[in-house]
C-alpha cells in the first residue's frame, strides 16, 4: 500500500482507527465473557455440536432468536475490524475471508478455554460455532463492498492528483513571450 501523499495518510488513519476499535471491542468481549457470575448452580459444559441450538429452538422462537442472535453478534464486528486493522485494499476476497474467519474461530476458542477457569461461566461448543459464523457473515456482508468503495475513492483521488500535476506542468511550460535580449550585446542571457 502506498503511504505517501494525502491518500497514504488517510490509509494510515483508517488502519489506526481499525486497531483502536478492534482493541476496544476485544476489551468489551473480554468483560462480557470472562467476568465471574454469581449463580446458585451451573449447567454442564456443552461439548456436543448443535445440541445447545436445538435446546434453544425447543424453548420457542423468541428465546431461540435471542440466544442465537447473541452468539452470532458477539464477535461479528471482528469480521470488519480485522481487515480494517490489516489495512489491505487489494487482496483476494477468499484469502481475506479465510484469514478473518480463522482468526475469529481461534479467538472464540480462546475465550471458551479461558471460561473453564471463570466461576459461573460454562464452555459451549455452540458458542464457538455461532461466533465463527457471525464473523464470517459480517465479513461477507460488509468487507468486499467496503473495499471496492475505498478502491474507487483511491482511484478518483489518484486521477485528480494526476490532473493537478499535469495542469501544473502545463502551466509552468506555457510560453511566456519572446526571450528578452540585452540591447547592446544582442544576445539572450
Amino acid at each position: 500500500m502506498q503511504r505517501q501523499g494525502p491518500a497514504g495518510s488517510a490509509a494510515i488513519h483508517f488502519r489506526a482507527a481499525g486497531v483502536i476499535l478492534l482493541v476496544a471491542h476485544l476489551l468489551l468481549v473480554a468483560w462480557l465473557t470472562l467476568r465471574p457470575i454469581d449463580v446458585l448452580w451451573v449447567t454442564a459444559a456443552n461439548l456436543e455440536p448443535l445440541a445447545g441450538i436445538k435446546a434453544d429452538l425447543a424453548m420457542g422462537p423468541v428465546v431461540a432468536a435471542h440466544r442465537i442472535g447473541e452468539g452470532l453478534l458477539l464477535l461479528a464486528p471482528l469480521g470488519v475490524l480485522l481487515p480494517m486493522a490489516g489495512g489491505r485494499l487489494s487482496v483476494s476476497p477468499l484469502a481475506s475471508l479465510a484469514r478473518t474467519v480463522a482468526a475469529g474461530a481461534l479467538l472464540s476458542l480462546g475465550i471458551e478455554l479461558l471460561q473453564t477457569g471463570v466461576p459461573g461461566q460454562v464452555v459451549d461448543v455452540d458458542s464457538l460455532l455461532l461466533n465463527t459464523a457471525g464473523v464470517a457473515l459480517a465479513h461477507l456482508l460488509l468487507v468486499p463492498a467496503g473495499r471496492a468503495r475505498l478502491r474507487r475513492r483511491r482511484q478518483r483521488a489518484a486521477a485528480g492528483s494526476t490532473r493537478r500535476r499535469h495542469g501544473a506542468i502545463l502551466r509552468e511550460e506555457a510560453p511566456q513571450g519572446p526571450t528578452p535580449t540585452i540591447p547592446r550585446v544582442g544576445i539572450a542571457p
